[in-house]
């Protein structure tokens, strides 16, 4: 095929076929089942297409075996991040999620983060014979989100527990930081001797087998905030599994669950929210505030979009209690890959005025915001420094 011929099959896969597109390009053989799979559902309604005729219909019915068909024609044609979206892009403009609660599906599917958050809210309708299906997938996803993150996480969190504990005084030798001790004395070398003088010792308090920090998790688990949910059930547990902290996992809507005893497990700590329904953060904040023992040393990390549907004067009033008492509070609007969704802008502006930032997070980027935490670096400033709107 000629680089000519060759442009006009990738902007006629593009255009999606039809009078419109102005290609004139037929496609056929694998081209044709492609783009198939892709008019299946962006051409809804449309026309154009070589296969088996000028006019194609866009759509996958209420077809399971079509359905299952179709699946398995773009996990074959694209790769899995493709796969991934449009998997997502079918389930909110054809309306799959019913043919999601049969087990054939669900084995069909490619995991991910959005797939998760749609069984999860599907959970309390799902079939029993689907359960055990969306259960395996939810688990495949989680352990493939831990791999990715754990190791980053623990590095992070450590690497923070260790700065915040440094001193100038440590009391052994074993505590000394030589390379900053070489450091802070460089002014002090002796050149005729070949040494420097260490009138300043930089090193680490002795070392703490307590816990030295309090972090609580406060998740909202109304339906826009599923990845999120998915994400922190990672995060929790893997915080969880850190001797030097203490976690806490409590999610809520118009009522308060707190997950903490199955941090060891973050499928069931997944399986265990109920994903949707109304939004009470004044009740989740007043839980929450119940569980911090040592404020100084405790971080309150809210997950939420801020929509009240509580006392909102209350729940500004909370968390500016918790402020005034040492509490390091950070608002997540967010925490997936997506961005800011739609959140309550003027609740924002009333966190932000009391010192408390709101802003959405990677997940890539939440364990360099946790060690900010622990650290207590102004974190307003670290959000504008690493994180893009």
């Amino acid at each position: 095929m000629s680089a000519a011929d060759e442009r006009m099959r990738r902007w006629r896969l593009v255009l999606g076929g039809g009078q419109a597109d102005g290609t004139g390009f037929g496609l056929e053989g694998v081209d044709a089942r492609m783009d198939a799979a892709l008019a299946a559902v962006y051409d809804q309604g449309g026309q154009g297409g070589e296969d088996g005729g000028d006019r194609r219909q866009g759509g996958l019915g209420a077809s399971a075996p079509r359905v299952a068909r179709w699946l398995g024609d773009i996990r074959t044609y694209f790769p899995s991040t493709v796969v991934q979206v449009m998997q997502k892009d079918a389930i909110e403009k054809l309306n799959l999620t019913r043919l999601l609660l049969e087990p054939e599906m669900l084995e069909a599917v490619e995991p991910d983060v959005h797939l998760a958050g749609t069984l999860l809210a599907l959970n309390k309708v799902m079939p029993d014979q689907a359960r055990e299906s969306a259960r395996a997938l939810v688990r495949r996803v989680v352990e493939e989100l831990e791999r990715r993150l754990a190791q980053k996480t623990r590095a992070a969190v450590s690497g923070a527990l260790d700065r915040s504990a440094r001193t100038h005084r440590p009391r052994r030798v074993a505590d000394i930081d030589w390379d900053r001790t070489i450091r802070a004395n460089l002014k002090n070398y002796l050149p005729d001797r070949n040494t420097v003088v260490p009138s300043r010792l930089v090193g680490y308090a002795r070392r703490q087998r307590s816990v030295q920090r309090e972090v609580v998790l406060c998740v909202d688990q109304s339906g826009s905030m599923a990845a999120s949910v998915v994400y922190s059930s990672v995060f929790g547990a893997v915080l969880a599994s850190m001797r030097s902290l203490r976690t806490s996992l409590v999610v809520f809507d118009t009522a308060v669950v707190d997950l903490t005893d199955q941090l060891h497990d973050p499928v069931e700590v997944l399986f265990g929210t109920q994903l949707g329904g109304g939004t009470d953060i004044n009740r989740a904040v007043a839980y929450c505030q119940g569980l911090i023992t040592r404020p100084a040393n405790s971080i309150f990390i809210l997950i939420s979009d801020l929509y009240e549907g509580g006392i909102r004067q209350e729940m500004l009033r909370r968390v500016a209690a918790m402020t005034q008492a040492g509490v390091q509070v950070i608002v997540l609007l967010a925490l997936s890959d997506e961005g800011a969704p739609f959140y309550d802008h003027e609740n924002a502006a009333a966190l932000a005025a009391m010192g408390v930032p709101a802003f959405a997070c990677t997940p890539d980027a939440f364990p360099g915001l946790m060690a900010a935490a622990i650290e207590r670096r102004d974190i307003a400033q670290w959000a504008e420094r690493h994180l893009t709107t």
